[in-house]
């Protein structure tokens, strides 16, 4: 079997902004807390991969990174509608977001 991602994490220190920037694509994030872990959101993509912003801390920091994602044709982010073909947005972190919106 080859290998799959099932878990991507990031820590940031624009919790609120960045689940108002990641829920605008579709994502369905919704509060969680395990133990006397931090609150955080987590969502389940279609692939089962399970996504989730965590505040950062002096330990718990993602730098750079690159994400892509698959949208619905028609979706709106940052004021635009999204054709088919390839988008780049940033995130409130600045990390370079690709948003691939296929044919309709």
């Amino acid at each position: 079997m080859a290998p799959r991602s099932t878990l991507i994490v990031i820590y940031t220190p624009a919790l609120a902004a960045c689940r108002a920037f990641y829920a605008s694509l579709g994502l369905e994030l919704r509060s969680e807390r395990h133990g006397t872990g931090p609150e955080h959101y987590a969502a389940v993509l279609a692939d089962g991969t399970v996504f989730e912003l965590y505040p950062s801390s002096a330990r718990r920091t993602t730098g750079a990174l690159r994400l892509g994602f698959t949208a619905d044709p028609g979706l709106t982010l940052d004021g635009t509608t999204l054709t088919p073909g390839r988008h780049l947005f940033h995130d409130p972190d600045g990390r370079t977001v690709e948003v691939h919106v296929p044919p309709s």
